[in-house]
């Protein structure tokens, strides 16, 4: 089914307040980023965040879950109508990212 389009702009308007949000459309859903990093994506009209260790210990309520099969768990966002919330999540995520070195990509 995918993602449909206007929750995905509703999304990226929610998250604004995070920073500069933009949407990468991928196989029908979407990457988010802010400011450049990586953080979440939207699946089947669910807001997914990265789940790093600071922000669980600052939101330890947020339910987790995959956001296609096979994936890890990410933060499932329910609420995406309290920005101030959802901006602070956003980024506390993405300095977390933003520090943590690349990972290396294995030789064939």
């Amino acid at each position: 089914m995918g993602t449909h389009p206007d929750y995905a702009a509703y999304a990226a308007e929610q998250l604004s307040q995070a920073g500069n949000i933009r949407l990468r459309k991928m196989f029908g859903e979407y990457g988010v980023y802010c400011d450049g990093i990586f953080f979440g994506v939207i699946c089947e009209d669910q807001l997914f965040v990265k789940i790093t260790p600071e922000a669980e210990a600052a939101f330890p309520g947020l339910p987790k879950a995959p956001p296609y099969e096979g994936a890890r768990n990410y933060f499932l966002i329910e609420d995406i109508d309290n920005r101030e919330s959802l901006a602070a999540l956003v980024r506390l995520t993405c300095s977390v990212l933003r520090e943590t070195p690349p990972k290396r990509k294995r030789k064939i």
